[in-house]
């Protein structure tokens, strides 16, 4: 399980490659997410059944779940995700 998300942490998801939709678009299956998600890809030569990462920033955690920009917010479970880079507010230095 991915403990120690947190809202601002950039995070990378699994997911599967479904099928070719269009020369440049292919489908992905996010594991918990429950819709089917499409990414532009018109260089690779991706087979179905191959694994494709996302990234993207936690926007929203809540309960085990959580919530992940990835052009568009995709909310799955907080065990699918693996941390990437750990958010660090920025601090401010006196003057």
């Amino acid at each position: 399980m991915a403990r120690g998300i947190k809202v601002g942490d950039q995070v990378a998801i699994t997911a599967t490659v479904r099928r070719r939709v269009t020369e440049d678009h292919i489908s992905l299956s996010v594991p918990s997410y429950g819709f089917p998600y499409s990414i532009r890809d018109s260089k690779s030569k991706v087979k179905k059944g191959q694994p494709w990462e996302l990234t993207g920033d936690v926007v929203h955690v809540d309960e085990g779940r959580a919530t992940v920009n990835l052009g568009v917010p995709v909310t799955v479970d907080a065990d699918k995700l693996r941390l990437v880079i750990s958010y660090k507010p920025p601090v401010d230095k006196p003057t």
